[in-house]
Formats: C-alpha cells, sequence, structure tokens
C-alpha cells in the first residue's frame, strides 16, 4: 500500500505501568523485531503499520477485504506523564491495556488504569484487549493465569498472555482488538445509514472513506 492508499486509519493506544513492555511490544508487532535496551518512553510516541483486514460475510464465507492504516501509540507509564497520557484516550479506537506477569503491583495498578479509560475513552465501553507481558520469564512470575483471566472477565474484555522477546501471542492480541473495533464500526454503521442509499445500497459500508476517529459509542 501506498501512502493514502487505506480504507480505515485506526488509532490504537499501549497503556501501563512504566517498565510493563509497552515499547518492546509494539516494536514486535510493526518489525518483528525486538530490542531488549529500550529507553523508559518520555511523553507519547507511535509506530504505524499497514494490515488487510478481511470481513466475514453469511454463513462464515468471506466477505470484503479492507486495507487498514494501523497507528499504535505509545505512551509513558510514569505519574508525571499521566495527564498527558490521558489526553490521548479520546483519540484511540482500541486499547492494548498491558501489565508484566513478573510484577504484582503492574497487575494490581490495571483497575487504576481501566478507571481513568472509563472516565476519559469515547465512550463508557471502550475496545479493551487485557495483556499480562513477558510470559517468557515463568521463574520470575508474580501473577497467575487464572488471576488475570478473572479481573478480564469481570471487565467483559479478552485476555492473552503475551511475549515481546519471543513473539507470543503479540499478533493475535492486536488481531483480536482490531476485530472489536472493526465489528463496532460496521454495527454504528449499519444503525446510522439506511440501505440502499450509499453505493448503490451496499448494506451502508461507505467504500473508500477513511475515518479518521471512531466516536461512536453502539
Amino acid at each position: 500500500m501506498t501512502d493514502g492508499d487505506y480504507d480505515y486509519l485506526i488509532k490504537l493506544l499501549a497503556l501501563g505501568d512504566s517498565g510493563v513492555g509497552k515499547t518492546t511490544f509494539l516494536y514486535r508487532y510493526t518489525d518483528n523485531k525486538f530490542n531488549p535496551k529500550f529507553i523508559t518512553t518520555v511523553g507519547i510516541d507511535f509506530r504505524e503499520k499497514r494490515v488487510v483486514y478481511n470481513t466475514q460475510g453469511p454463513n462464515g464465507s468471506s466477505g470484503k477485504a479492507f486495507k487498514v492504516h494501523l497507528q499504535l501509540w505509545d505512551t509513558a507509564g510514569q505519574e508525571r506523564f499521566r495527564s498527558l497520557t490521558t489526553a490521548f484516550f479520546r483519540d484511540a479506537m482500541g486499547f492494548l491495556l498491558m501489565f508484566d506477569l513478573t510484577s504484582q503491583q503492574s497487575f494490581l495498578n490495571v483497575r487504576n488504569w481501566m478507571s481513568q479509560l472509563q472516565a476519559n475513552a469515547y465512550c463508557e465501553n471502550p475496545d479493551i484487549v487485557l495483556i499480562g507481558n513477558k510470559a517468557d520469564l515463568p521463574d520470575q512470575r508474580e501473577v497467575n493465569e487464572r488471576q488475570a483471566r478473572d479481573l478480564a472477565d469481570k471487565y467483559g474484555i479478552p485476555y492473552f498472555e503475551t511475549s515481546a522477546a519471543t513473539g507470543q501471542n503479540v499478533e493475535k492480541a492486536v488481531e483480536t482488538l482490531l476485530d472489536l473495533i472493526m465489528k463496532r464500526m460496521e454495527q454504528c454503521v449499519e444503525k446510522t445509514q439506511a440501505p440502499d442509499t450509499v453505493n448503490g445500497g451496499d448494506s451502508g459500508k461507505l467504500d473508500g472513506e477513511k475515518p479518521a476517529e471512531k466516536k461512536c459509542g453502539c
């Protein structure tokens, strides 16, 4: 895809305590590489990736393929940058909420991040995936899988254990979040766009349009 050659621009925000591995996670996803020497993010940074999202047609058949430009925003986890980080919440369409499996405190702080999300995101129930990172360090683990899954179930969000070092579940976590976002957008379009009024009645889908933001509370 060339610059501007995409159907959707999707902004994702990675958030969580400092040191949980947000930067290395995003680097693994966009470049399929691992760099353990990244310094702590100061303020906000972002990475980009182009992907193709395939919709599902009736009876599980293949639907349309959409070209998606992903902007993955990397946020500072330190308290002193918190006001800057929350300012980006309303522009993000989905959230990668991350904690460190080797840090019980980072897991306990997930509740604080969720409170901030619910207060500052585009709606009260934004699309979120909970991520327990550093799954490649089992000997240092402080958070068990049952704890994390119980918390994810409480919030009604998917949970993945990932490793930026090995690549374990990194793509799957992002793809799951993208799927949630795209389905929400499709539901919003179906509710606001009557059939047969746009592009010959293609179920209200706006082909070729590049929605910059998703402020839909569907």
